[in-house]
């Protein structure tokens, strides 16, 4: 799978994501964008696509450590999480469930698109040489 081919199917998947999670925050009366749902969705989307695009163009070079890069972006996207996100959820001493599937639910999805699209790159690389 090429970037381009990446960045369209992460898109695809998560903007609907995206829109049924803010229709259930909504329908579950809460603040649609509250809890920083926004920056949760785009730490994660930018993550992975930077990720993706990384691993992409230096294919050859990064083939035998691609698991640990993939590790180290996971790393990258709890730092991000901690410095951006969680203060704001730790501000009243507890995070609430709500707080905790904001994260929880882009980075999943995310992993999730990341892995499949990492495998599929790895299977194609390891079958032309």
């Amino acid at each position: 799978m090429n970037f381009q081919n990446f960045y369209i199917k992460l898109l695809s998947i998560i903007t609907p994501l995206f829109v049924i999670h803010l229709l259930i925050i909504k329908w579950m009366n809460f603040n649609m964008l509250g809890n920083k749902i926004i920056e949760s969705y785009l730490i994660n989307i930018t993550t992975a696509v930077i990720l993706y695009y990384i691993i992409d163009k230096h294919k050859a070079k990064f083939k035998d450590n691609v698991g640990f890069i993939f590790m180290l972006s996971s790393f990258f996207k709890f730092g991000l999480f901690f410095i951006f996100i969680n203060s704001s959820y730790k501000a009243d001493g507890i995070t609430t469930r709500l707080e905790f599937l904001t994260f929880f639910i882009p980075y999943s999805i995310c992993l999730i698109i990341e892995t499949h699209a990492l495998i599929k790159l790895l299977n194609n690389l390891d079958y032309k040489n």
